[in-house]
This record gives C-alpha cells, structure tokens and sequence, in this order.
C-alpha cells in the first residue's frame, strides 16, 4: 500500500467500495464511485501496489501524458479517496479498484487494514449483476448485512448466497471475520442491453447508499442520462420485433410479481430522498 499524501484525520467514515469486472455489469457499480469522487473532489489518500495482484497482460497499463504533459505509466490498480459529504458529520473512504487476477486473501487483508486503520463505521460493497428485468421498470437493488442495527434500520436480511463468487463476496466475508458491519448491494441490469454504461443503474445503487449513508448523494446529470439511455434502449427494442416481444414478456412477469405496497415503499423512499436534497440544497 503506497500512500500519496500524508494521511488527513478521518472521521468514523463509511468504507465505500466497487471493482471493475465480474462484479459490475455494464460498470455501474464502479460509475458509482467515480460519480462520487468527481462530485465531492475527493482526495486520493493511497493505492495499492499492483505488481502482487494484477496480470498486465490481462489489464494493460496506460502510456500517455500526465497533467503537466509528461509521458507517464498509469498502472490498473486500486485507488483510495477520502471525502466530507454536505451536511455530514462523518467522512467517506471510496475503494475504486479492478477484481485482482490473483492473491485475493492478501488483497482483501490489505483493504480490511486500511478499514480497520481508519477505523471504519461500516464498510459498503457495490455490485451489479445481468438479470432478466426489463429497461422500462425501476431497477430492482437488493441487499444484505451481517449487522443487527443496519439490518433492522435498512430491512435487510443476512446473506444466505451460495454459489460462485467475486472479489465482492470475498471481501465481504473477509470484512465479517474481522468484525466489521457490511452492507452488500446489487443492481440488476438488464442483460440485454449489457453494455457500459448503465445509468439508471448507476442513479439507482446511489439512491439505495444513499439511504445507507443517511446523508443526500450529489446526483449531478445522472437523471438526463438515465432518461437518455431509456429512450435509447426504447428506439433499439422498437426495431426488432423479437426484443419488442422479449420485453414486454419481462414487463409482465415483472408487473405480475411486484407487490402493490413495494411499489409504494419505493415512492416513498424515493419522495424521502427528494425532500432531503432540497433541504439541503436550502441550506446551503
């Protein structure tokens, strides 16, 4: 772990986490974290050293000029900022990284360090995974915790998964072992339409940490271009009979299997969420 500047003060801070690859279908769970490190003009802290755990010719290094010009290497790795949300009383550690190719227990006891020597509140993994849901509902964010308090306050339920894993799972655990309190969410993006970036999937795990954080997210032009990537998929379904089909198939399922009171649940949260931004846009 190499640190860039010298270690500010850190207050019992949130440990805010996503990696590029299995874990991050159409980039929407790493969009998150860039999102937030653009809009809050988070300080990178620290990085971790590549060599242990990437395979460069798996994620190729990147040759070009840095910002005073000089040709430079920039080598695929993970990257630590640190940001004071508005309004917050707490600081924001955000982990943005790529899925190591190899010594994932070593990768994970450097991060659970670095969670432990910032003495974290709690630590947040997201993920995004290719489901069969279609473009034109709300896209459907799940998640879990290992913490009695989170889990009553979020309505969460303890993770029961089982099956094949990413460096998100192994985390995870690696953080429960260690005592930490996790939250774990997923977005679901349509499989069809698989391609980065995904946007509303993006504005949707944003407002799920948002709820998590307690404190209101900056959402910036994400609701333009969550419209714009719907109307796109829209023009893109619309010419093909069969994708026309599909969908609206995904429509129905999804309509017949959503619950009236979730709905209004989501409403709420989502009015919720709207009266906090104003009051603090007030505010300030």
């Amino acid at each position: 772990m190499s640190e860039q500047t010298e270690l500010p003060t850190i207050v019992d801070p949130w440990f805010v986490v996503a990696f590029e690859g299995w874990n991050d279908a159409a980039d929407a769970a790493s969009a998150v974290v860039d999102h937030l490190v653009e809009w809050w003009e988070a300080d990178q802290v620290a990085e971790i050293d590549p060599d242990d755990y990437y395979d460069f010719q798996v994620n190729r290094p990147h040759l070009g000029p840095d910002e005073a010009g000089k040709r430079v290497i920039t080598w695929p790795t993970t990257r630590i900022y640190v940001a004071r949300p508005v309004g917050s009383d707490r600081d924001v550690v955000l982990v943005r990284g790529i899925e190591p190719n190899m010594r994932w227990s070593a990768f994970c006891d450097e991060l659970v360090g670095l969670a432990e020597r910032f003495a974290s509140h709690a630590v947040v993994t997201l993920g995004a995974l290719l489901a069969d849901t279609p473009h034109t509902r709300p896209v459907p964010v799940t998640g879990t915790t290992n913490d009695p308090d989170l889990e009553s306050r979020l309505s969460l339920d303890e993770s029961s998964y089982e099956g094949p894993t990413g460096i998100n799972g192994v985390f995870t655990l690696a953080c429960v072992e260690a005592g930490l309190p996790t939250v774990s969410l997923w977005a679901a993006v349509p499989h069809y339409v698989a391609q980065p970036p995904s946007p509303k999937a993006t504005l949707a795990l944003l407002g799920y940490l948002e709820d998590v954080l307690e404190v209101s997210l900056p959402i910036g032009d994400l609701r333009e271009l969550a419209r714009a990537w719907e109307r796109g998929v829209e023009d893109l379904a619309s010419s093909d009979p069969d994708i026309a089909a599909y969908v609206e198939s995904l429509e129905e399922a999804r309509d017949t299997s959503e619950l009236p009171e979730a709905s209004g649940d989501a409403i709420a949260r989502e009015f919720e969420r709207y009266l906090k931004r104003r009051s603090r846009d007030t505010d300030s």
